[in-house]
């Protein structure tokens, strides 16, 4: 079992910066990669960015690219999100997950946070 919970969400306006925290915990030794998700209501769930617990390697989604860094600290069991240059469009919660197994799936990680709302008004 994993335990995920997010923080550090929040409102900013449009070329702002914001940095999410996920608290991760319990049997994470089996995670395959975590990623970042988000979503807005009436739409389908967004895959952000994700990182191999294998070797750290990370893929962000195109909309994302070079403007997030996804992270990962074993030492603190933290699984980060830093977020530059913050566009309206980036408004939506964010979801901190893991996945167990030998593949990583575009949205359907087992384990997940509660979310964290980032807003971005222009």
């Amino acid at each position: 079992q994993v335990h995920l919970a997010e923080s550090g969400g929040g409102s900013v306006q449009a070329g702002g910066s914001l940095r999410l925290s996920c608290a991760v915990s319990g049997n994470i030794r089996n995670t395959y990669c975590m990623g970042w998700l988000r979503q807005v209501p009436g739409k389908e769930r967004e895959w952000v960015a994700r990182i191999y617990s294998s070797n750290f390697l990370t893929e962000y989604a195109d909309s994302v690219k070079e403007r997030f860094i996804i992270s990962r600290n074993n030492t603190e069991s933290t699984l980060n999100l830093q977020m530059y240059d913050l566009k309206p469009e980036d408004t939506a919660m964010y979801y901190c997950a893991a996945h167990i197994g030998h593949y990583c799936p575009p949205r359907d990680y087992v384990y997940w946070g509660q979310g964290a709302q980032v807003s971005v008004s222009s």
